[in-house]
């Protein structure tokens, strides 16, 4: 899909029938690095339209800010193209705020969502962090699964060093909502963390209150927002975790909308 002189690269897998689901990776990452043990799982059942954002993957750099927003644009208008005017929408860590902005700026474009590894603030992150983000070098990577699926995928394959620094930029000034945007967002959403990420798990379940979560079930019903954090999992591990998360996300996609 061609956006602004940039060919969008997307892959398309399983079943046709019903809502599809939208993968949308992390930073520096790409289908396979960040789904590679997921997709297959999930596409047993529902059809999968997996994306690669601007200058990751298979998709080409063009002369613009690698930002949250412009890349939700961008998503919107491979959906337009495909002919998907509602998808669920999975996301993890760069491409679950991808998926939140989807959910808060175009809530009707949103089944559901998964947000793996998410802040809707820069203090949902553990302190201190993203201190020394300014001082990473595209080297430092070198031999990583990330370089290495780049090299493997890239349009231009010495275009490295130019997304390392565009993510570092990105990762300067990383997107805001406020605690009403989140507590208005309409879709129900299943939150993922794992329990050593980088996200703060008070953070998590400060959002999942704020989705409607953290109620007696048993006395109030179940709320729309689910909270699942991943045992022994880092930020890299949770994408993973392929066979914790296939049957969560399966059932999670699965209910009827209380919409």
């Amino acid at each position: 899909m061609q956006r602004g002189g940039m060919e969008i690269y997307h892959e398309d897998h399983g079943t046709a029938g019903g809502r599809p689901v939208l993968l949308i990776h992390g930073a520096l990452s790409g289908i396979g690095t960040s789904f590679g043990a997921l997709l297959p799982l999930l596409a047993r059942t529902r059809r999968v339209i997996a994306v690669e954002l601007q200058a990751h993957g298979h998709t080409p750099d063009i002369d613009r800010p690698l930002t949250v927003e412009h890349c939700a644009a961008d998503v919107l208008e491979l959906l337009d193209r495909l002919g998907v005017a509602t998808a669920d929408v999975l996301g993890w860590s760069m491409g679950a705020a991808v998926a939140l902005r989807l959910g808060t700026d175009h809530p009707g474009r949103v089944g559901r969502l998964v947000l793996a590894s998410v802040s809707f603030h820069p203090g949902g992150l553990h302190p201190g962090l993203l201190d020394g983000i300014q001082d990473l070098r595209p080297e430092h990577l070198h031999g990583s699964e990330f370089h290495e699926e780049y090299l493997r995928t890239a349009p231009d394959p010495a275009g490295f060093p130019a997304l390392v620094a565009k993510v570092k930029e990105l990762d300067a000034n990383l997107p805001v909502w406020t605690a009403a945007q989140i507590r208005t967002l309409a879709a129900p959403t299943l939150l993922v963390l794992g329990d050593a990420d980088i996200v703060r798990p008070e953070h998590a379940v400060e959002m999942f209150r704020l989705l409607g979560g953290g109620v007696a079930g048993d006395l109030t019903g179940l709320p729309a927002a689910r909270l699942a954090i991943l045992p022994g999992t880092t930020h890299t591990a949770v994408p993973q975790r392929a066979a914790w998360l296939a049957p969560m996300v399966d059932e999670f996609l699965d209910q009827p909308d209380p919409r």
